[in-house]
């Protein structure tokens, strides 16, 4: 199991808790923002507001190896009662650590909650200009 997906399951989590898995240039790609976020400072705080945006449930479905340094895993949930899933893309260096994220998102009108819903969890530390062209 991946060390992000046995943090999430593991319940709770504080951006510290997912420093400790992220490599210091970790970068994190996803379709609510206009570029990627680098870095391991802000990477945390954002995937720890994103546990809290999305709420309570949804669960892994599945996780797949394609090699020593990838992973592929789906996840399924809600966000105020609307199907939401994901695909994501995990890249981990030699020491283990993510150094790459990557997530879709579907249906788009559950992205758009869920996003609406992340905005104000994070506006503070994500610069202005990677919420629209």
């Amino acid at each position: 199991m991946h060390a992000l997906r046995a943090l999430r399951e593991s319940g709770a989590h504080s951006p510290d808790d997912i420093r400790a898995i992220l490599a210091a240039n970790v970068v994190f790609n996803s379709p609510v923002l206009t570029r990627p976020l680098v870095g391991a400072e802000i990477v945390s705080a954002v995937l720890a507001a994103s546990a809290l945006a999305r709420g309570i449930g949804g669960q892994y479905v599945s996780e797949y190896r394609i090699d020593a340094a990838t992973t592929v895993l789906r996840w399924r949930g809600s966000v105020q009662g609307h199907l939401l899933e994901s695909i994501e893309i995990l890249v981990d260096d030699a020491a283990g650590l993510l150094v790459e994220r990557t997530i879709a998102y579907r249906p788009l009108p559950a992205v758009e909650i869920f996003r609406d819903l992340l905005y104000p969890l994070i506006k503070d530390i994500v610069p202005a200009d990677l919420w629209a062209y």
